[in-house]
């Protein structure tokens, strides 16, 4: 019997694994859709405290935060587009840059024969053949504009939907009294899981609006597009907060040629991240991110290897919100607490 289940158990992980590796194209946006309608709703709620648009009725202020992340979504695509060209146009002067500080370097080390970047080029990034990799990389740039399209598309009808949740739940548990007991339930799941992705999302803006005033002062090109980056990239936890620094200290690096310039900007948006993560984050977090750290680079290993880079973005939300929810229910409780790192639930 044991070996039966288990057997059972591998085929049944292995089965959704596939389906979850295969339905990649429909389930990624769909689950975004679902993330982000948590942080919208959340903020259409908090709007309650604001003087004139407090006074709005729900369905007006869910509006106004729909549309406000639609035009979101539609400019961080432009940004995307605008910067790549920019990179291109700036990447003769890059190279210039480049070329001086190689020289440099050789001198400090002594070197006889001087190398210049277009010989380390030559050696290196020359071998790789580019034309390979243009076609796969604006394939990715549409699939991401058409992401970011169904996300905001299927915002739109979750957020219609939220409506007549409540009715629909009481009709299909059979009766009020145990449709209201689903809906306390359900509704305790939702703040919570509302409660954590907006904290999250704002924590990670404050990071990002840090690291664009400091690569402002610095003089840093395409400042906004790497404080984007950064502030998305937080969302992977241990990583993402050491691959957004390493862009702009590279783009600092080209721009500039110097050495020193690249470690004042390493310096400095290593303690905006540190600032974040280690006093910011904690005191705006509470208990809500309370998730043990293998679970974490389980979870990351998971969903990066099906899903990429998105997966890897959605991996924490996506546990932290399945650990909220096992925690409300009596059965999974012990399961959210062998997951949770302080067993606190």
């Amino acid at each position: 019997m044991m070996i039966e289940k288990a057997t059972y158990g591998t085929a049944l992980t292995l089965m959704l694994g596939w389906l979850l590796w295969i339905g990649k194209p429909v389930l990624l946006p769909v689950i975004a859709a679902m993330i982000s309608v948590y942080v919208l709703s959340t903020a259409a709620a908090a709007m309650q405290s604001l003087p004139v648009l407090g006074r709005f009725p729900g369905w007006a202020r869910r509006t106004v935060i729909l549309i406000a992340f639609a035009l979101g979504m539609g400019l961080l695509f432009l940004l995307v587009i605008n910067n790549l060209s920019q990179v291109a146009a700036a990447l003769p002067r890059y190279e210039s840059n480049l070329d001086a500080l190689v020289t440099r370097s050789a001198n400090l080390l002594g070197i006889e024969d001087e190398p210049t970047w277009a010989n380390v080029r030559r050696m290196t990034l020359d071998r790789i053949d580019v034309t390979s990799w243009v076609t796969p990389a604006l394939l990715s740039l549409r699939g991401f504009g058409v992401t970011l399209f169904l996300v905001v598309l299927y915002s739109s009808f979750f957020m219609a939907e939220r409506g007549s949740m409540a009715r629909k739940v009481v009709i299909a548990m059979g009766g009020e009294e145990a449709g209201s007991r689903a809906l306390l339930l359900l509704s305790r799941v939702n703040e919570r899981i509302g409660r954590y992705l907006f904290v999250k999302t704002a924590v990670n803006a404050i990071l990002g609006a840090l690291c664009f005033g400091i690569m402002l002062v610095l003089g840093i090109e395409f400042a906004l597009f790497w404080a984007v980056l950064i502030a998305f990239l937080n969302y992977i936890p241990y990583i993402g907060s050491i691959v957004g620094v390493i862009f702009p200290v590279l783009l600092s690096l080209a721009q500039f040629g110097t050495l020193l310039m690249a470690s004042v900007v390493l310096v400095t948006l290593t303690a905006a991240q540190t600032f974040v993560a280690a006093y910011l984050e904690p005191r705006m977090m509470g208990r809500a991110f309370n998730l043990s750290p293998f679970v974490v680079l389980l979870a990351l290993a998971f969903w990066s290897t099906l899903w990429g880079l998105p997966g890897a973005l959605l991996a924490v939300p996506m546990t932290a919100s399945l650990v909220l929810v096992l925690s409300e229910i009596g059965t999974t409780r012990p399961v959210a607490v062998m997951l949770s790192a302080s067993g606190k639930v």
